[in-house]
């Protein structure tokens, strides 16, 4: 008995459907914040490194997704900024001044 095959050998590769995201499955869209246009871009979290938010001042741990934000114009390494998504979404409802407890880090 010969193993089962489920796909039509004579038909030609189907071409998506939707287009390819660019670098590698991450989404990236222009937003804006604090009156400028801000790139932002999904990522896994694979890279194995701590983020501060800096929407609610607290750690992204690795393996995590969230946001990787930074101006559209003339920003650099320097200005990326990772969020939480939801603090994301909500940074132009909370507070330019967050307060930290007395336990979380200072970096």
């Amino acid at each position: 008995m010969s193993p089962r095959h489920n796909r039509n050998r004579s038909a030609a590769p189907r071409e998506s459907a939707e287009p390819t995201a660019p670098l590698g499955g991450s989404l990236r869209r222009t937003e804006s914040y604090q009156g400028d246009d801000w790139v932002v871009q999904t990522v896994a979290g694979t890279s194995g490194r701590h983020y501060r938010c800096p929407g609610c001042d607290q750690e992204i741990p690795p393996g995590v997704g969230h946001l990787v934000a930074w101006p559209m114009h003339g920003g650099g390494v320097d200005d990326r900024r990772h969020w939480h998504r939801a603090c994301w979404g909500a940074r132009e409802r909370r507070a330019s001044n967050i307060l930290r407890g007395r336990g979380a880090p200072r970096y």
